[in-house]
């Protein structure tokens, strides 16, 4: 694909409930000044990007009325720059990074593209969608809540509890070592109306949260696997037996909110414009599967076929913590060695900006990439409905 990755960059990942750091900004504001951030690293971004595309879950209240469209003008960015907002659950950011990449590579072009989430003032769910909201069309549609369909994973594929928790406090201590190390090098500061900065770091690791201390919280879709969604669950799977509810808020992905974006080009819009790519996109694929939160596992594969390559040519691996039980799937089908694991944390100690994470996940790799001089990776994120999008990425020289 000639689709290369101009920079990557987000902000901070604030703890999505009410009052907390980020929660005094709008989603325009916070998406904004990475808009803003874009403009002043390429001069004239707005008149020559020939589209943007912003990943979006829960488009509702703040976060309506096509967001990107809305954050890039509040940046100042030119009415005439055109943008809009999709919606793939949790695979947004990286969905709408592979859409500008293909439109890039096909049309010769400078594309944007990302992810906002502000989940402290737009909680999940708030949309009320009826996949998940109305009884008769979920049961229609084997819908779930995503945590009653981790316990599902957790119980089809024999996960304990102190299997979870144990990846769990990992990805915490990992988390938390990256961040006093200086790891995150895509972290652009969230500053207020005053222009003072509010958030210079993720505040949602969970430090010293260990397997332990984890035991000792109750289950948290005991009473969701007991209602509709287990009636669900156990049409589907009418000889699986009761669940296995390994899942609370320890080991699943922490609701937070955040912003990013990344700046794409082939390579012949790259040098009309005096751009320097960092990473050129070899590959992306999207997927999905019924009911489960695995379907990272087949978007990886067709991305990894599509570029030739195997398991074994990945340097790294960024994928999104979608409770620990489904990426204890993932990193058992995919065989990836946890010493190329998701080697800063993720979404469990990280948090999930809904909307953002995916392209959150491509700064990520790419800082990490080059601080270790390595050369290749993937990116993989999977979602609610068994949504995933993934994407095998390459340094340049």
């Amino acid at each position: 694909m000639d689709a290369f990755i101009i920079d990557a960059i987000r902000t901070p990942r604030g703890r999505g409930k009410a009052g907390a750091t980020l929660s005094e900004l709008r989603a325009v504001d916070l998406l904004g000044g990475l808009f803003t951030e874009m403009a002043q690293r390429f001069d004239g971004l707005d008149s020559y990007a020939d589209d943007t595309l912003i990943g979006c879950a829960t488009q509702v209240g703040d976060q309506g009325a096509n967001i990107g469209k809305a954050a890039s003008l509040m940046a100042g960015w030119a009415h005439s720059a055109p943008a809009a907002t999709l919606n793939r659950f949790c695979a947004s950011g990286l969905s709408a990074t592979a859409m500008m990449a293909e439109r890039a590579a096909i049309h010769g072009v400078v594309t944007v593209a990302g992810g906002v989430e502000m989940m402290s003032r737009t909680p999940m769910l708030s949309d009320k969608g009826a996949m998940f909201m109305d009884p008769e069309i979920a049961r229609k549609l084997g819908a779930m809540h995503p945590g009653v369909a981790a316990d599902l994973v957790a119980t089809q594929f024999g996960f304990s509890r102190e299997d979870c928790d144990a990846y769990a406090a990992l990805s915490q201590e990992r988390a938390a070592a990256a961040q006093d190390a200086g790891r995150f090098r895509s972290i652009v500061p969230v500053r207020n109306a005053a222009g003072e900065v509010i958030l210079a770091q993720d505040e949602t690791i969970r430090r010293g949260n260990t397997a332990e201390k984890m035991a000792a919280l109750d289950p948290a879709f005991v009473k969701a696997g007991e209602g509709r969604d287990g009636d669900t669950v156990r049409a589907l799977f009418p000889d699986l037996g009761p669940l296995n509810h390994v899942h609370h808020a320890g080991n699943s992905p922490a609701m937070a909110d955040g912003a990013a974006l990344v700046v794409l080009a082939s390579e012949a819009a790259a040098k009309r414009h005096g751009l320097k790519p960092r990473a050129r996109i070899i590959s992306t694929a999207e997927a999905n599967v019924a009911i489960t939160q695995i379907g990272a596992v087949e978007a990886t594969r067709k991305a990894l076929a599509r570029a030739n390559m195997s398991a074994d040519d990945m340097d790294l691996w960024e994928v999104r913590d979608s409770f620990a039980a489904v990426t204890l799937h993932y990193i058992q089908q995919m065989k990836a060695p946890m010493d190329k694991f998701n080697v800063n944390g993720s979404s469990i100690a990280l948090g999930h900006p809904m909307g953002a994470t995916g392209a959150v996940l491509v700064g990520s790799l790419l800082d990490e990439l080059e601080l270790r001089g390595l050369r290749r990776g993937v990116v993989a994120i999977t979602g609610a409905a068994g949504v995933a999008s993934a994407a095998v990425l390459e340094l340049v020289d």
